[in-house]
């Protein structure tokens, strides 16, 4: 057994319904601009030649009912509500028949985004990472097999803060569908069972503060809820 400086970290896991087993988080993608409306709520052009990626560490990941302290470093703390993809098999340059295939199931998401630290990081063409993946930047709720969720059609997807609806769409919405998403991720990644993909939100995003209670739903999933609290 190899010698370790210091004890590492066990992988985070989740909860899936119907089963005590959870699932392992190996990684965590998220996807951009994959709904027009949103592309244009945030001054982007609607790309569809290519998706838009960025990553969060599974670190990031905190559970469904958590409560995240206002994150340091910004001022503008926005929710972003997104369906999750969780895999279970290997994936590389793969067709959209093989990547469908390739998922275990679904969850709601909670992409939380430090607005004003992303916009000035793309104002400068800087990465994004300081804006999007930060302590308890990913609450992802309980995964639905897929086989119990059904296809990805047009689901209803939202969100409220404090009972309040903010974000409303479908998941038909997508500019890019989930099996598209995949096999291009899995052209650029060996995909594998432990990654997850947020596929993108409706427009709809905005702050929220201290004391705001966020709920994200998708039709046939458990949802995501979150509660803001004062800065540590």
């Amino acid at each position: 057994m190899t010698d370790l400086l210091f004890e590492a970290p066990a992988l985070p896991t989740l909860p899936v319904a119907g089963q005590s087993a959870r699932y392992p988080v190996r990684r965590i993608f998220c996807v951009g601009r994959n709904y027009a409306e949103h592309a244009k709520e945030m001054g982007a052009e609607v790309d569809r030649e290519s998706p838009v990626y960025f990553t969060k560490s599974a670190f990031a990941l905190a559970a469904s009912g958590s409560a995240l302290p206002y994150p340091p470093g910004t001022e503008d703390l926005h929710h972003e509500v997104e369906l999750t993809v969780a895999l279970d098999a290997p994936l590389f340059r793969a067709s959209e028949a093989e990547a469908a295939a390739a998922v275990f199931g679904y969850a709601v998401g909670l992409d939380m985004t430090r607005r004003d630290l992303q916009a000035a990081a793309k104002a400068k063409r800087h990465p994004w990472d300081t804006g999007k993946d930060f302590e308890g930047s990913a609450i992802i709720a309980e995964i639905t097999p897929a086989a119990t969720f059904g296809a990805v059609a047009d689901q209803p997807i939202a969100l409220t803060v404090n009972g309040t609806p903010r974000q409303g769409s479908g998941l038909g919405e997508m500019i890019w569908s989930v099996p598209a998403l995949l096999a291009h991720l899995s052209t650029l990644y060996h995909l594998g069972p432990g990654d997850l993909v947020m596929t993108g939100t409706p427009s709809g995003v905005g702050a929220v503060g201290p004391g705001d209670v966020l709920e994200g739903t998708i039709a046939g999933l458990a949802p995501v809820r979150l509660t803001i609290t004062a800065a540590e």
